[in-house]
C-alpha cells in the first residue's frame, strides 16, 4: 500500500519516536562539492586564520514568496517583528506551530517591494507553502529544491556562496576590483564581479566577517573562479561537505531542531497536507535522549536562544501559547566543551575487542539528521545536547546544548550521554555499541571569542532569562 501523506505514514507506524529514530536517513548531505579539497583540519583552520569559500549553492531549499500579500502572510508566520523591515535587509525567520513550538528557521532576504526569498531547510518552506496554498492570501510562492531531490541537480535558479574569514574582505575587494560597501549586518547591496551583477549579504556564518554572495544559476561559475582567482594571494581555502557541517560549532548556531509538527490536533490538516515522502516523513533521531512521547523533542524559540526575536508586536501564528511561555523558566543554549581523556577513551574503544562506545566521527560526530544527546548531572537530565563535533582551531571535541538555567552558567561540570540505548537503533548509521559518559564543561556560545566579539549584539549572544 502506498501511504499518501505524513498523517497516514505516521497512524501506520503508530509509535512516532520508535519511528523517527529508527528511519533509514543519515545525517544531511553536502552535495554538489568534494568532502575535501584540501583536508577538513585545513579547512577548519582557513575560516579562523586566512579565509573561506563556501559554495551553498546545493543543499538548501530556495522559496520565492511575491505579491500584494508576501510581507503580511510572512508577518502572520513569524515570531519575528517586521516594523522598520524594508527591501535590501535581510533576517532569520522563525515560525512556530500553535502550541509555541518551533518548526525551523530559515533566511528570509526582502528582496524588493512584494517580493522575498527563504533560505534553509525544507521544514519551514513547506510550512510557508502550506500557508500560502491553503490560506486567503494573495501570493505566489516558486521553490527551487535542493540538489539531493532533485531530478535536473544542475537546473538550480540561483548559486548561493559564503566568503568568511580575516582576509574576506581583501579577498572581495580583489575579485570587485574597488573597496567593498561597508555594510551593517544583515543588510544587502548589489556588487559586480567578474562582469556579473551579485547580491550581496553581510553576514557571518563561521564567526568572522564575510558576505553572502548570490545570483543567477549561469553566472556561478564565473563568479566562483573570479573569487577563488582573487583570494590566491589571501590564503583562500575552498571548503568541502565534510567540513561545512562543523562550522557551526564555533559559531553557536543550532541547525538541528526537529519541526514540531507532528502531533496536535490543529496541525492534522498540515500532515494531510505532507507527503509521505516530505523531509518531515524521512527525519531521523539519533542520540541517548529517548523521551516517551515525541513532544519531548520539541524545542521553544527560548531554547534555541531565539528569544529576542519574539516580538509581541504583531499577530502570528503561536503567538497565545508564547505569551504563557514567556514568564516562565527557559533552558540555555550553551557549549559543552568535551573532556579530552573521556573523549581519547571513546575513541580508543574501537581499538580493542569486546565492548566498544558509539564511533566518534571527525569533523563532525553527527550520525542523524536530528541528533538528540542527553546532558546530565547528579544522575537526572538536566538538558540536551543537539549538534556534535572537532573543532581543530579550539582543539576541542565541542558540542552545542541546551540546559536547565540552574545549570547553564559557565564552568559549571555536567556529563554528555553518548551513544543510544540497547545496543543502538536500526539506522545504518549506528553499528552495536555501549553507552558511556563523557565529562564536559558548560562554556559560552558561541564558543570562539572572535565569534563572540563579532556577533557581540546579535541573537547568538542575548540570550533571554
Amino acid at each position: 500500500m502506498t501511504l499518501a501523506s505524513l498523517e497516514s505514514l505516521l497512524n501506520e507506524a503508530g509509535d512516532i519516536v520508535e519511528l523517527l529514530r529508527n528511519q533509514q536517513t543519515g545525517p544531511n548531505a553536502y552535495p554538489g562539492v568534494p568532502a575535501e579539497y584540501s583536508n577538513w583540519r585545513s579547512e577548519q583552520r582557513a575560516w579562523a586564520e586566512t579565509c573561506v569559500l563556501f559554495n551553498q549553492s546545493y543543499h538548501m531549499v530556495d522559496l520565492e514568496v511575491s505579491g500584494p500579500d508576501a510581507f503580511a502572510m510572512l508577518n502572520h508566520l513569524g515570531v519575528n517583528s517586521f516594523k522598520g523591515f524594508v527591501p535590501d535587509r535581510a533576517k532569520q525567520f522563525v515560525p512556530v506551530t500553535p502550541d509555541g513550538y518551533v518548526i525551523g528557521d530559515v533566511i528570509l532576504f526582502y528582496l524588493e517591494e512584494n517580493r522575498f526569498n527563504l533560505v534553509g531547510r525544507a521544514p519551514t518552506i513547506e510550512w510557508v507553502e502550506y500557508h500560502a496554498q491553503t490560506g486567503q492570501w494573495d501570493v505566489t510562492v516558486v521553490r527551487d529544491e535542493r540538489t539531493a531531490v532533485r531530478p535536473d541537480p544542475e537546473n538550480r535558479k540561483s548559486y548561493r556562496f559564503q566568503l568568511q574569514g580575516p582576509n574576506a574582505m581583501k579577498t572581495l575587494e580583489r575579485a570587485m576590483g574597488q573597496t567593498p560597501p561597508d555594510l551593517k549586518f544583515f543588510h544587502m547591496t548589489t556588487l559586480a564581479i567578474a562582469g556579473c551583477t551579485v547580491r550581496a549579504l553581510r553576514h557571518g556564518m563561521a564567526g568572522q566577517p564575510g558576505y553572502e554572495l548570490f545570483g543567477p544559476w549561469a553566472d556561478g561559475e564565473t563568479v566562483r573562479q573570479a573569487l577563488i582567482a582573487a583570494g590566491r594571494d589571501f590564503g583562500l581555502a575552498l571548503v568541502g561537505g565534510r567540513t561545512y557541517a562543523s562550522n557551526t560549532l564555533e559559531s553557536g548556531w543550532i541547525p538541528s531542531p526537529l519541526p514540531a509538527i507532528y502531533t496536535g490536533d490543529a496541525l492534522k490538516p498540515y500532515r494531510e497536507w505532507l507527503s509521505a515522502n516530505s523531509y518531515e516523513a524521512k527525519a531521523s533521531i539519533g542520540g541517548s535522549y529517548v523521551p516517551e512521547r515525541v513532544e519531548g523533542y520539541y524545542l521553544t524559540p527560548w531554547d534555541l536562544g531565539y528569544g529576542p526575536f519574539v516580538k509581541f508586536d504583531h499577530d502570528f501564528i503561536g503567538r497565545a501559547a508564547l505569551e504563557r511561555m514567556a514568564g516562565q523558566p527557559h533552558r540555555r543554549k550553551v557549549t559543552l566543551a568535551l573532556d579530552t581523556e573521556d573523549v581519547l577513551r571513546v575513541i580508543s574503544s574501537a581499538l580493542q575487542k569486546g565492548d566498544r562506545a558509539k564511533y566518534m566521527d571527525f569533523p563532525s560526530a553527527v550520525y542523524a539528521m536530528h541528533p538528540y544527546d542527553a546532558v546530565l548531572a547528579d544522575g537526572a537530565t538536566v538538558g540536551m545536547s543537539t549538534w556534535i563535533g572537532y573543532s581543530a582551531n579550539e582543539g576541542k571535541m565541542l558540542t552545542l546544548a541546551m540546559l536547565d538555567a540552574d545549570r547553564a552558567a559557565p564552568g559549571t561540570q555536567v556529563t554528555l550521554l553518548w551513544g543510544e540505548p540497547d545496543g543502538g537503533t536500526r539506522k545504518p548509521t549506528v553499528e552495536p555499541h555501549v553507552q558511556t559518559e563523557i565529562r564536559a564543561t558548560v562554556s559560552p556560545v558561541p564558543y570562539s571569542e572572535v565569534a563572540r566579539d563579532i556577533y557581540a549584539d546579535s541573537w547568538r549572544t542575548r540570550q533571554s532569562v
